[in-house]
């Protein structure tokens, strides 16, 4: 049986790695995994002690790549093949207690920065790009040469934006490639200006130009994916992207085009129901997703008081990775918060599989703030940081006397009209309120005591006072299979 707080361990025995992809040439794997360029890294360095971090696809080549390092470097590299919670974010704890001095991340990665400082190199991958078919996907569907269009990749065609920009900007005149938004080695300074941040990517924008402005070219995915919906770092865009803009995906082996346009609404549609659970919970579970990405104590600060604020009750649950058996035992909460990187947190979950749903933090912040979304333009958020002091999207509580409390509110889902937060009542002190039981006992009165009353059984009951006293006797002496009482026969 499945512990209530982790995974068993015939379970992490006996779990396959994911799918392992095929091994890479050992010709190739200098180039593929830039092997040259991590090398040096490290001498710059002075590591003597090296993790590199691998994806399940990629575990095929750790060793030859760990080995191909060490001969090259000197240095004593490990191998971290299996992270508490996603790939995609930096595991700085297990490099830590490696006694790493530097870490090596390979594969896809969601680039938040870490919470600890510690030199981190990053190899996305060098996926083939078809140049000229890209261009002409472009051409077909950007007619207007004057439209103002940004060029997007998956990480591992990033390297090729800018030689696809070349080829476009004779004539295109508007054009705005992205990059990946690296985390600041430790130590350096902001560049001067700062580009703009967002989606995991930097994008240069001229003086008096915003993003909102630009349709987006999306280069990645693949035809033979049977659910494109799974991919988060594209599902990220989607949802962050301005509403009305075009967004076509191309991909890169066949230069194959898609309008994202339907696929948006769908992910948009979908986060505006999660919205509508949130608003309709009484209790709300926030689960630790990540323990390494910066500010995400705040972060579960943050959200803890826009629960009490909303009057709602939370509770903090750190499982690791959520899976279904995990979460079902909590049957009291209404839905759960992951609060994670953002690729994390919008992972893919299968339909039915979870018995509550998971949000990300995004949308307990439009279901708990009745000042949320901000004036103008509101675009989804993906990352928990972007909700913080600090940020140009935070949005203060409004204070208690604030008539945005009182504004009438109606649930989509069931019809009711949802009452304001206990607190505003004035003569009821919500969460706090003493209710009598038998036997003038009192107990707080919380949803989940009011879940637990309703339950037909409740786990066991001392029935103190109800059991009549009798004096010690001997028991059984031996072992279940053979008490020494009964017979051989």
């Amino acid at each position: 049986m499945e512990s209530m707080f982790s995974s068993p361990a015939e379970a992490a025995l006996q779990r396959e790695a994911g799918v392992p992809g095929l091994l890479t040439p050992l010709p190739d794997l200098d180039r593929v995994y830039e092997l040259e360029r991590v090398a040096g890294f490290i001498r710059d360095l002075g590591c003597e002690r090296v993790a590199l971090q691998f994806p399940d696809q990629l575990l095929g080549d750790a060793v030859a790549v760990a080995a191909r390092l060490e001969e090259t470097t000197g240095s004593k590299m490990f191998i971290l093949g299996d992270t508490a919670y996603g790939s995609c974010c930096m595991d700085v704890l297990g490099a830590e207690q490696a006694g790493a001095q530097a870490l090596i991340h390979f594969g896809p990665a969601c680039l938040s920065p870490p919470a600890r400082p510690l030199p981190v190199a990053f190899v996305l991958g060098q996926r083939s790009v078809a140049l000229e078919l890209c261009v002409k996907a472009f051409e077909a569907q950007n007619p207007d040469p004057k439209a103002p269009v940004a060029l997007l990749s998956e990480p591992a065609c990033a390297h090729a934006l800018e030689a696809l920009a070349t080829l476009l900007r004779p004539r295109y005149l508007d054009l705005l490639v992205s990059s990946p938004a690296f985390p600041l080695p430790v130590g350096s300074l902001s560049p001067e200006p700062k580009p703009l941040e967002r989606f995991g990517r930097y994008f240069s924008l001229a003086p008096g130009r915003r993003l909102e402005e630009y349709g987006a070219f999306y280069v990645g995915g693949s035809e033979a994916s049977p659910d494109p919906d799974l991919d988060p770092d594209l599902s990220r865009l989607l949802l962050g992207w301005a509403p009305g803009r075009p967004f076509f995906s191309c991909c890169p082996d066949t230069g194959k085009t898609q309008d994202e346009g339907a696929r948006a609404g769908r992910l948009r549609a979908r986060r505006r129901y999660l919205v509508e659970r949130a608003r309709d919970a009484h209790v709300v579970g926030l689960l630790a997703g990540t323990l390494g990405v910066a500010q995400h104590r705040e972060a579960l600060a943050h959200l803890r008081n826009l629960t009490q604020a909303a009057g709602k009750r939370s509770y903090v649950l750190a499982l690791g990775r959520p899976t279904p058996a995990k979460l079902a035992n909590f049957p009291e909460v209404d839905v759960f918060v992951l609060l994670a990187c953002p690729l994390g947190a919008l992972a893919p979950q299968l339909s039915g599989s979870f018995f509550r749903p998971i949000l990300a933090p995004c949308e307990l912040e439009a279901a708990c703030n009745p000042a949320w979304p901000p004036p103008g333009l509101a675009p989804h958020l993906t990352h928990y940081a972007d909700l913080l002091p600090g940020s140009p999207f935070h949005v203060p509580l409004p204070p208690p006397e604030s008539e945005l409390w009182e504004t009438p509110d109606v649930s989509l889902i069931t019809g009711d009209l949802r009452p304001p937060p206990a607190w505003k009542s004035s003569n009821d002190s919500g969460s706090l309120a003493l209710t009598p039981r038998p036997r003038l006992e009192l107990a707080e009165s919380s949803p989940a005591a009011s879940f637990l009353s309703s339950r037909s059984w409740q786990g066991l009951e001392p029935r103190l006072g109800q059991t009549p006293v009798t004096e010690a006797v001997s028991g059984r002496r031996g072992i279940a299979i053979a008490y020494e009482d009964e017979g051989s026969g």
